[in-house]
């Protein structure tokens, strides 16, 4: 069932196809809102520390499939609701999600997945206040494959074994296509004039402001091979 509690806080949703673009898009967001004086807090991919345990089995075992994968990664987004989104949320603060649900979506619908199949997957989650796009970088590039960089690296790896050529270059170009044309909402392009977009638009909401206390509750940070 759909998340439809009204939350006191905000979230802000930040989806792109590349980990290094979310976490530094994140982290530019984060430090326009600290500027004028509003705290934030971070939920990052693989909180729960699924992912991680899955890159520790041997080359063999890792014969994943996108399914699969989406359910992983439910069961991580989860995780990340319970003990850093929510929290923030209830406490009437700021929170960045990042990635949060178009990047699942996306991803799996460019390696072969039902659409509708992954949004009924990802029901249970709240919908966002804000939506960011990052600003795409190295987009004629493949994937890199790494299992500790974020979800779609991460995913192109697995994807190697179980179905290979699947996560391909021409595949990361559907999923930067499906991204900048999200269903039912306006997502904000995280360039220098977006970032100052979206703080001026939690600003203009500060009237219902965070709590000081609050977006420090919870706040991932990336494992060390996330840089």
């Amino acid at each position: 069932m759909a998340d439809q509690i009204a939350y006191p806080g905000r979230l802000i949703a930040i989806d792109g196809s590349r980990a290094k673009d979310l976490n530094a898009a994140a982290a530019a967001v984060a430090s326009a809102l600290k500027a004028d004086g509003i705290e934030c807090a971070i939920s990052r991919w693989d909180a729960s520390g699924l992912f991680t345990e899955l890159a520790a089995a041997a080359r063999a075992d890792r014969n994943i499939s996108i399914r699969s994968l989406s359910l992983i990664y439910a069961a991580d987004l989860a995780f990340r609701l319970r003990w850093e989104i929510r929290p923030v949320l209830e406490a009437g603060g700021i929170v960045i999600a990042a990635p949060y649900l178009e990047t699942a979506i996306a991803f799996g619908a460019c390696c072969g997945l039902d659409e509708k199949w992954i949004r009924q997957l990802l029901r249970f989650a709240p919908a966002a206040r804000l939506h960011g796009r990052t600003e795409e970088r190295k987009t004629q590039r493949p994937w890199k494959r790494r299992t500790d960089r974020g979800y779609c690296e991460f995913g192109a790896v697995m994807l190697d074994i179980s179905a290979p050529k699947r996560a391909s270059q021409a595949a990361r170009q559907e999923m930067i296509m499906k991204l900048d044309h999200p269903r039912g909402h306006k997502a904000i392009e995280l360039d220098a004039k977006g970032i100052r977009t979206l703080a001026k638009a939690i600003q203009k909401k500060k009237a219902t402001g965070s709590r000081r206390g609050a977006a420090s509750r919870r706040s991932s940070k990336p494992r060390s091979g996330r840089k």
